[in-house]
Formats: C-alpha cells, structure tokens, sequence
C-alpha cells in the first residue's frame, strides 16, 4: 500500500494543475467540435479521442523527466532530427508534391514535427552554458543552428512547419536577450515588402511572374489571399469558404450541429486546418472570443511557468514553447479569417491528427516539468 502510495504521489504531483484544468477543457472542446464536424461518432472521432490519450500519456512521460537530464537530451536529439531532415532530403517519400516523410523499414515518420521541440531545446542549452556571457557571435551560432533545421524543412517544402520552427527557434534567442534594436530594419523591411506586394499585385500575380523564393502553389496561396475572388472555385475556394462560414455564425452561432457550411459539406479540411470556421459558424463571435480567451489564459500559465523556472533552460524553453502556441493559434486563425494565406497550421487542441496533438503534448509536459522543478537548482 505504502509503495501504491507513492506512486499515486509521483503521477499527481507530477503535473501542473491549473494547465491541466485548461488542458481537458480543451480536450472536452476538441471532442464536442470534432463530433459535429464530422456529423457523428465515426472513426475520426474515436480515432482523435485514441490520439487525446496518447498525448495525455506522452504529456505525463515528459513531465516526470527533470529538466536537468532534458538538457543532456537536448543536443542529441537535435543532431539525430538534422541527420533525419537529410534523410528525408535525399531518400524521403514524395506525396502530393512533398517529401516530408521518412520511411524507416519498420515505420515511416516525418522529422520536421520532432524539430519543433528539439530547436528550441538546442537553443536553451546552448544559452544556458552561455549564461551571464554572452556576446554577439553566440547569437549568429544560435541563427546557424535554427537555420539548418528550417532551410531543410522549407524544401521539403512544408512552409507551415518551417515556420513553427522558426518562431520556436527565434523566440528562444529572443528571450536570451537579443536587443530588440536589431529587430527594427528586418519589421521595416517586412512593412515595406508586403506594402510593395500589395501595391503591385496585379503585375507580381501574373502566371509568367517567377517569385524565385516561394514555390508556385506559395505564390498562389499569397496571391488568393490578396483577391480570393480571383479564383473563386479553384485556390481561392478554401478561404472564401471559411469566410462565409465564419461571418454566417453571427453572434450568437447558428448552434450546436446546426452548422450549414459544415453540414453541407462547403467547408474544405473542416476536421483538420479549417476547424475554426465549424467552431465559429454553430457558436459565433462570442464562441470565438471565448476560445481565444482560454488559449490566452494557456499561454498566461505558460510564462509564469518560464518567468518561475530556476534555470536559464526552463525559462528559454518554457517561454519559447509557449509563443509556439501562440503562432499556432495566431497562424490557424487568420488562415481561416482570411487575413493570413493558407499554409497547413492545425488549431491546436481542435484539429484532427495525431502528430500535432503527440507533439503539443510533449511540449505541454516539457512545461509541466519546468514547472515541477522550478525550485530545484538544475
């Protein structure tokens, strides 16, 4: 009894409980939209509660390792994912225009999904045996070392995972102390570029336009942003879709299961990317602002877990982890409001997968553990 005692002991003190709170009302949320994005309980539906099991174990695993031994993790399996994005350069499998998955004889996976958590791991050591010196050459290592893994993964090309790597990658250096002055001309050129884009968008979205940086279907995805009507049933149909979904919920919502986009089958990948426009049209814009507000409350346990952390490690990684979520959310939504172009970010906790969920999981645990030692000297 006293040995079941103590287990009992080390499984529940092993998490963090206002994050777990958050956590299953989002999977209770995840299930209910789920259940009427697919009109029933079908085998998406049992096999995304199978997947919300999965990454609660993986969640829980995570949270019992300390972050001392994460830290010796962290270069290991961010070289083992940079050997793996090369495998997939040179001997991945093709589907649908991208090589993103590896088979391995026994199972087949895709590295990119593993980097989202092992750059900013990397990056956090690397700080951390840094601390208190560093100088400006620790932090262009830093950029070599995020670059690598996201130059891989945008030929793959999967721009929306490379993406997420990146803003994991640059918030770790960010945090470390990067000087927000050396942000301001790259913003500028940013600002400038898309003014540039928007202006010219007539002559830059001609057919025999070549974008040199961005793929053909990217330079579509841009350009039906910019003017959706342009090809109303062809590249600019998922983002018209969502839209009118979107805008039909109202204020109130149309109600549970009562959804006509959905119902009728308008909305485009309504179980994985455009899961919001489903939530948005049965619960409207007070549903929207309730979820929104619970995705923020998520993200406000995230920093006070980095803010409390004992180590530079768990802050870096705590905190980068947490704005991971925040371009999750930030990307999803306005993909699907259609003021950001189409990229393939699921809505974390909503979108159907099990990759997604295993790897929001592990980071969740990877916070949990932060969380469970931030009184201990690591």
């Amino acid at each position: 009894m006293k040995r079941l005692g103590l287990i009992l002991l080390r499984v529940f003190t092993a998490f963090d409980w206002p994050l777990l709170a958050i956590l299953m009302m989002f999977a209770a949320l995840g299930l209910t939209v789920m259940h009427s994005a697919v009109g029933g309980t079908d085998w998406r539906f049992a096999e995304q509660s199978r997947n919300f099991i999965i990454a609660f174990f993986a969640m829980w695993t995570m949270a019992l390792i300390p972050p001392k031994l994460l830290m010796k993790l962290a270069l290991p399996f961010y070289v083992v994912g940079v050997v793996l994005l090369l495998g997939v350069e040179f001997f991945g499998e093709t589907s649908k225009g991208a090589t993103r998955w590896l088979n391995l004889g026994v199972t087949r996976i895709q590295p990119s999904e593993m980097m989202k958590i092992a750059v900013p791991m990397m990056l956090a050591w690397y700080f951390q045996r840094h601390e208190g010196a560093v100088r400006i050459r620790d932090f262009l290592a830093a950029a070599a070392m995020l670059a690598a893994p996201f130059g891989l993964i945008v030929l793959q090309p999967d721009l929306g995972t490379a993406l997420l790597v990146f803003g994991a990658g640059f918030f770790v250096i960010y945090f470390a102390g990067l000087s927000f002055k050396l942000l301001v001309p790259v913003m500028l050129a940013g600002v400038i570029g898309i003014g540039t884009l928007v202006y010219y968008e007539d002559q830059l979205c001609e057919p025999d336009v070549n974008w040199v940086v961005l793929h053909d279907y990217q330079k579509h995805r841009v350009c039906t942003l910019l003017n959706p009507s342009s090809d109303p049933l062809g590249k600019g149909f998922h983002t018209i879709q969502s839209m009118i979904a979107v805008g039909s919920g109202g204020v109130y919502g149309k109600g549970y299961m009562k959804g006509t986009q959905t119902h009728l089958d308008f909305i485009p990948e309504r179980t994985t990317d455009f899961i919001f426009a489903v939530y948005a049209e049965e619960f409207g814009l007070y549903g929207g602002i309730a979820i929104l507000v619970l995705y923020g409350l998520m993200m406000a346990r995230g920093l006070t877990i980095a803010s409390r952390a004992s180590s530079q490690f768990g802050r870096l990684l705590a905190g980068a982890l947490t704005m991971m979520l925040f371009i999750y959310v930030f990307v999803n939504v306005g993909m699907v409001t259609g003021i950001l172009p189409v990229v393939g970010v699921p809505l974390p906790f909503m979108s159907y997968g099990g990759t997604a969920l295993f790897t929001m999981g592990i980071a969740f645990g990877i916070m949990m553990s932060i969380s469970r030692h931030r009184s201990v000297k690591t």
